[in-house]
């Protein structure tokens, strides 16, 4: 009789009322949400979702903005801006200037309508557990749009990854994932429209798990690798003349071809260093200037339009360009200027205002770093690569000095040429370029301009739980005070021992005046002798002090520094109005259960 007894009486009852499409849809519902947070199976599904998505969200911005470059600069449906004969030198300088001011009003009006600061997948998974605000992301997208259509040296690949990533976070809020799966949710995201973007679906899932998720697991694999390779058909189903990059034909590699291989390396990243730091110092100057933000981009696009009076290839994020110097061999005078001027326009673009990336970017100056590096090749050993071979190191290792992620790089340098032997090749100079950025900078792209914003984040890695653990989290609030003023005699009348083991004096004001254990002043004192003190000469700690907003790291180091049992919490700095206490114990605790529980979640465990 009790099996057969509803658990929830009054749930069945409603549902038996449903009209049957009502019920179908509920239930549809319901096993929706309750299906990806309780199987591997479910979460796969949501990802097989979201790379649909990603990979009609890249097709559709880029037709948007090829459409842009076709109806602004005249262009063939076939063609490529960066790769395009423009005979028109006014409409050159033109275009950039005009949608620098298009940005610029869009820039005024979102500083006064939404003022917090826009936050992109990678920090959204560092910090927020993949919360990512679609509204956001779509902002991210029709400046990058802006940006890219009108001529600015950015790439769309930006705007691919924030507006899949910002899709995913919204999915897997309405499904009510865990912190966990939302982040790898996240990743599926901009793993499809990576793979969508380059037909690289390897790509897509190693971009995802090196800088969106931070991490690789058994967990996370299937669901990213099933959005890169769906983001992928999608996107080719609806493109297929977008797919990847060609690089011609390429020579068979020698042992003697890894010594210039790894020179290169080095020199890609010392170049990415410089490049990442000729950004951020444009952005500083253009902040220490009395110059508006909302006006920036029409001055970016007047230095981008001149640049491509120059030379059109500096336009756009490279595409057209890229295969322009692949297919033909250029001088070495033109290729060291060509790549200053597209060095230049990048770094202008970016610092300015322009919304965009240095993902393609990279690529281009990376493959024009290769083919000026081909002339010296011969000199250095018995290396004979074709300049096409040097042109995808180059690429790769560039590429990895600013954005980041080697098996990434690694993975686009098979996708693109199929040869093995090449792409370990590429492998070691790949590593070499990583290994020269993260000693001598110690920061990608993206990491170097959170850290320019004070952020402290290196990676996607979650750190997030850490600053959500704080102190006002962790704290008793019922804590024992004593006024500063009160005698000796008093306080071991109103505190005898064992009663309890802390109090908190106060003063007059009720501010902070220290820290008095119970045992001190009944055990050093003898009975009768100077009970008429003040019990403030056995405070402890009378400027060590936590505030509610630190995190628990912050208060284990404030704990060794002090070499302190327990601190008392205040309001704040200035009127330090004591509302709690915290000791070390049990911050040590929390923070291991808290860090025990996160390593379970990136393995899968929970």
């Amino acid at each position: 009789m009790a099996q057969n007894t509803p658990r929830f009486p009054g749930t069945m009852k409603r549902l038996h009322k449903l009209r049957p499409s009502v019920l179908y849809r509920f239930l549809s519902l319901e096993l929706m949400r309750t299906l990806p947070r309780r199987s591997e199976f479910g979460l796969m599904l949501a990802g097989a979702l979201v790379g649909v998505a990603a990979g009609l969200s890249v097709s559709a911005m880029t037709y948007v903005t090829r459409t842009m470059h076709a109806l602004i600069f005249g262009l063939e449906p076939d063609e490529r801006l960066s790769g395009a004969t423009v005979d028109d030198r006014i409409l050159l300088l033109a275009a950039p200037i005009a949608g620098g001011m298009l940005l610029g009003v869009l820039l005024f009006v979102l500083a006064r309508w939404r003022k917090r600061p826009l936050v992109d997948p990678i920090e959204a998974n560092a910090l927020h557990g993949g919360r990512l605000s679609l509204t956001d992301s779509l902002i991210v997208a029709v400046q990058n749009i802006v940006s890219n259509g009108f001529g600015a040296s950015v790439g769309l690949e930006a705007g691919y990854t924030q507006v899949a990533s910002g899709i995913a976070s919204k999915f897997g809020s309405k499904l009510k994932l865990r912190r966990a799966d939302m982040r790898i949710l996240v990743g599926c995201g901009a793993a499809g429209a990576i793979a969508a973007a380059f037909n690289a679906p390897l790509t897509g899932a190693f971009y995802a798990f090196e800088l969106i998720i931070g991490a690789y697991t058994i967990a996370s694999l299937t669901p990213v690798v099933v959005s890169a390779l769906i983001a992928n058909l999608v996107a080719r189903l609806l493109a297929a003349s977008d797919a990847g990059i060609d690089v011609g034909s390429i020579g068979s590699v020698v042992p003697a071809d890894y010594v210039p291989a790894l020179l290169l390396g080095i020199v890609c990243g010392g170049v990415g260093i410089l490049l990442m730091q000729a950004v951020a110092f444009v952005e500083e100057t253009a902040r220490k200037s009395s110059i508006p933000g909302y006006v920036r981009p029409a001055i970016g696009g007047t230095i981008v339009g001149l640049l491509a009076m120059i030379s059109p290839q500096v336009l756009s994020g490279g595409h057209g360009a890229l295969h322009v110097n692949l297919e033909t061999d250029v001088s070495m005078a033109g290729l060291l200027v060509l790549f200053l001027l597209k060095a230049t326009a990048s770094a202008v673009s970016i610092g300015s205002g322009f919304r965009g990336g240095l993902f393609f970017a990279s690529l281009f100056m990376g493959a024009l770093l290769g083919k000026l590096f081909a002339f010296a090749a011969p000199f250095i050993g018995h290396a004979a690569l074709a300049p096409a071979s040097y042109a995808v190191v180059g690429m790769s290792s560039l590429a990895v000095a600013v954005i980041g992620g080697p098996l990434t790089m690694t993975f686009l340098a098979l996708e693109i040429t199929g040869d093995f032997p090449m792409t370990v090749l590429v492998l070691a100079a790949v590593i070499t370029s990583s290994f020269i950025v993260r000693t001598l900078f110690g920061y990608s792209f993206a990491t170097w301009r959170f850290h320019l914003r004070g952020e402290t984040i290196r990676s996607a890695h979650d750190v997030g739980w850490i600053r959500n653990l704080t102190v006002d989290k962790l704290m008793r609030a019922d804590v024992r005070t004593a006024a500063a003023d009160m005698s000796v005699k008093d306080f071991r009348a109103k505190f005898p021992i064992g009663s309890t083991q802390r109090v908190i004096l106060v003063d007059e004001n009720g501010k902070y005046a220290g820290i008095v254990l119970v045992p001190d002043v009944h055990g050093n004192l003898v009975e009768g002798e100077n009970e008429g003190a003040s019990i403030r000469s056995f405070a402890r700690h009378r400027n060590d002090i936590l505030l509610p907003t630190m995190n628990a790291k912050q208060a284990v180091a404030l704990f060794d520094e002090t070499e302190s049992e327990a601190l008392a919490v205040v309001s704040d700095m200035i009127g330090q109005k004591v509302i709690g206490l915290l000791t070390e114990s049990h911050t040590l605790r929390r923070y291991s259960e808290e860090l025990d529980r996160n390593r379970r979640e990136i393995s899968g465990e929970l």
